[in-house]
């Protein structure tokens, strides 16, 4: 964003979709960094739930939200006369599955870190040579992530996710995803961060029962986990099931 308000000014838009995939800690976080750089910068309101090849959560529940997500960019784009809608795709996420990237596509969304060979190690190498903050600002991808493919999309569970991550971030824990499965949550944090699992152990079980949970279970971190999965069952995960200390709550 700081390299494309440099060179454009006025000539860029930030815009940043809201919907309630979107956790309010990072709208606050778009908005202030945007305001930080001094970009021209709007915040759009989407409505991928509504539409229920998003809801349902098929395996390319993605593509319906960037379907969503370009629609309305293109005619933010004509109403304030921009030729080119752009996105932040690396090359990094190329490798990984993303029906996403078929909907920009079929909009023609431009790609300029990764027509410029840039992954996601050049992109964070370069925010921290420009002096920016975000240079080692964990993912953060859409709270609808979070729910294993089939598991139909619901404010409620989002809403779950949210609050267990704000909580969990609250104890300096960084990198995190809680995945929703039903009845049951299992996080994900980095190995690092596993002393400070242990000391506030109780209150992680305490807090996520409380938000609707009967089991938890812990995982290492894995970004694009349930894409692994795709398909078949999964194997290999290195969980420790904390359901017995949860049943009480």
């Amino acid at each position: 964003l700081q390299v494309g308000n440099d060179v454009l000014g006025e000539n860029l838009l930030a815009v940043t979709a809201d919907s309630p995939s979107l956790p309010r800690a990072e709208l606050r976080y778009a908005g202030e960094f945007a305001r930080a750089l001094a970009a021209n910068h709007l915040v759009m309101q989407t409505d991928e739930m509504s539409q229920a090849g998003y809801s349902e959560n098929p395996v390319n529940r993605c593509y319906f939200c960037k379907f969503e997500l370009y629609s309305k960019l293109k005619q933010v784009a004509h109403t304030h006369g921009f030729r080119y809608i752009a996105n932040g795709t690396n090359l990094d996420d190329l490798g990984d599955y993303r029906p996403g990237l078929t909907a920009a596509s079929e909009f023609e969304v431009v790609s300029p870190l990764s027509e410029a060979g840039f992954r996601k190690e050049d992109v964070r190498a370069l925010a921290r040579h420009l002096g920016l903050k975000v240079w080692d600002k964990p993912a953060a991808p859409c709270l609808a992530s979070r729910l294993p493919y089939g598991s139909a999309v619901t404010t409620d569970k989002l809403a779950m996710v949210e609050e267990a991550e704000s909580f969990l971030r609250s104890l300096n824990l960084r990198q995190i995803r809680v995945r929703h499965f039903g009845v049951k949550a299992r996080v994900e944090t980095e190995a690092a961060d596993f002393p400070t699992v242990q000391r506030n152990y109780q209150r992680i079980t305490a807090k996520l029962t409380s938000l609707g949970w009967q089991e938890v279970e812990w995982g290492g971190f894995r970004s694009g986990a349930l894409n692994e999965d795709l398909g078949a069952a999964e194997n290999g995960v290195h969980v420790r099931d904390v359901s017995a200390s949860s049943e009480g709550g």
